[in-house]
């Protein structure tokens, strides 16, 4: 027997994170080449379905602290893509997307479409089975109710 250790058995964790891995870091090419980031990015599309939408949601909708989410939020609004409509210091922010974040914002979506489409074409069954894996990672896409 060589002292090589015997191949550690399959770990589905392991084998999703590491594919998550790779997706991720094409996604964030893609977004960085349009000034976003990933959570930007949902942040954005969070502001643009909910307009109007109170920072501790954006908060909570991101699983990001509100004092995260005020810095991303400001941060897109100094890039132009997020107007915040706020009258005065301490009153409730009405945030929503600019005519230039609509834009950003449709160029992601096309990248990631593009994305999906190139990454399902070589993993078609993962991606079968991870389809509505997002509404409740913990039931395959079934809500529990």
């Amino acid at each position: 027997m060589s002292g090589r250790s015997a191949r550690p058995p399959f770990s589905p964790v392991v084998s999703l994170l590491t594919v998550s891995a790779v997706w991720e870091a094409r996604l964030d090419q893609e977004l960085r080449e349009l000034g976003l980031t990933t959570r930007k990015y949902g942040l954005l599309g969070h502001i643009r379905s909910t307009p109007g939408i109170s920072f501790s949601e954006l908060a909570r909708r991101s699983r990001i602290t509100v004092q995260s989410a005020h810095t991303a939020v400001r941060s897109l609004v100094d890039a132009g893509l997020v107007a915040d409509a706020t009258a005065h210091a301490g009153a409730a922010s009405v945030l929503r997307v600019t005519d230039d974040g609509v834009r950003v914002l449709d160029a992601a979506e096309q990248r990631l479409a593009a994305l999906d489409a190139e990454l399902t074409a070589g993993a078609a069954g993962l991606s079968e089975a991870l389809e509505g894996m997002h509404d409740d990672p913990f039931t395959g896409g079934a809500r529990q109710r």
